[in-house]
Parts: structure tokens; sequence; C-alpha cells
């Protein structure tokens, strides 16, 4: 057998992952979150690793070093990894990462696929013969107008998109059919005004001022599949030490 084959343990991506940020940085933003998975350094709720473009380098022995910190210099650019200093002493260089997930999972926010258009009508569907209508048209209908004409439902839609508007400084109507069933959803899964208020406050303390977050602050995004997640988010409040501060300016 061939030496050149696989007989170690190999480098995985996922290639609609490559396809969205970069073959390169999603070899390196799957091996970061190998290792920071394992990873028992917790800081401001979120495990980190550390590492020099050195040691970088030693496993990844197809790159050179200029590659790998340019690879990574995207990752932090695309808000995908956060880079910080949480060594002992400041002249210690040594930069440590972590992954930004909630930024990673808003790449997969993406508009549901187009539905397949069938060349040829189901024998049902036939022309020649009497229509007949499906056996859930009926109750899809009723729960249409049940959501349309419910006076509760209405308000509370509303008031959610009136409380994100106030809190991002954003013009969302609450009559829109795509935002309306993002909210809809999560109040059919029994979350209640006060948890929409709870993620909008979260999310808005964490990404307004973001340059690269800020644009999540949607309906899409903070009332879709991860609404539960950012409810038991906890909020994180970074003390300011004095070295943080440069007094000779």
């Amino acid at each position: 057998m061939s030496k050149l084959l696989i007989q170690e343990s190999p480098v995985m991506i996922i290639p609609s992952l490559a396809v969205k940020i970069g073959l390169n940085e999603a070899v390196i933003l799957q091996q970061i979150h190998y290792w920071v998975s394992m990873s028992n350094h917790v800081i401001e709720g979120r495990k980190w690793i550390y590492n020099t473009y050195k040691d970088w380098q030693q496993q990844f022995p197809f790159w050179s070093e200029s590659t790998i910190k340019r690879t990574i210099h995207s990752l932090e650019k695309q808000g995908l990894v956060i880079s910080g200093n949480w060594n002992r002493t400041k002249m210690d260089k040594t930069k440590w990462y972590t992954i930004h997930y909630e930024q990673l999972e808003a790449l997969t926010d993406l508009p549901p696929e187009k539905p397949v258009i069938e060349t040829e009508l189901p024998k049902r569907y036939d022309t020649n013969q009497p229509k007949q209508p499906l056996p859930n048209d009926d109750r899809m209908k009723d729960k249409t107008i049940e959501r349309n004409e419910s006076p509760e439902t209405e308000k509370l839609v509303e008031e959610v998109i009136n409380y994100l508007n106030e809190k991002t400084f954003s013009s969302y109507k609450p009559h829109t059919k795509k935002t309306r069933e993002y909210i809809l959803a999560r109040i059919e899964d029994g979350f209640t005004l006060e948890d929409f208020k709870k993620v909008i406050d979260i999310k808005a303390r964490e990404w307004l001022y973001d340059p690269v977050m800020c644009k999540y602050l949607r309906p899409s995004t903070l009332f879709g599949t991860n609404f539960e997640s950012y409810l038991n988010q906890k909020m994180v409040y970074k003390s300011l030490q004095e070295e943080d501060f440069d007094l000779n300016e």
C-alpha cells in the first residue's frame, strides 16, 4: 500500500463551508474548532486556545507561515475567529484564538431552496378528472385564517417588531411575510413576548456596535432556529484594567 495514502489522522473539512469562506480558511477553522472543543481555558464565557504561527505551521507543514498568517487574518476579518492576548505578561505576544460560533451559524441563514417544478401532473390533478381537494387543504386554510385573524397574535408580532426596531434602530415591518413566519414559528414553540425582548436585548448588547455582526440583528437570525440558544446565553461584561488604556496619548 502506498505511503502517500491515508494512514494517519486526515485534515477534514466540509465542502460547503470551503465554498463560503475559502478552502484554506475552512481547513484552519476546522483545526481551531478541534482544539477549542478540548480546551479548558474559559475566558469571558468562551473557550480559547493559543498558538504561535510557527506552532500552526507544524500542524500544516504543506503551508508556509506567511500563508497561515494570511489565512488567519482572513478568518478574523470575516468575523469567524476572534483573537486576543490573555498571556500573563504583555511582553508575551502569543495569540489566543476562539471561534465566533454565532457568526459561523449565521452563514447557514440562507433562503430556502426553490421547489422542484414537476413536468407531469399527478393523476389526481389530471384535467380530465374532476378536481378533488387535498386532504389537508381545509386544515391548512383554517390554520392560515386563524393566524391572520387572531388579535392576540397580531398584537404580539407587532410588539416584537416595534421592540426590535427600537433597540436596533431598524425599520422592519410587522406585516412582512417572512418576518412574520419566524416570529409565528417561535410563538408556536411556546415562547412569550418577554422571551423575544430578552433575545433582542442580549444580541443588541453584543452585536449592535460590532461592524461585522450588526447586520445580523434581523428577524431571520434572531428568531430563527438558534432562538432558544440566544435566550439562554449569559451576558458577558468585560472588566477593563489600566493596561487596556494608553495613558500617554
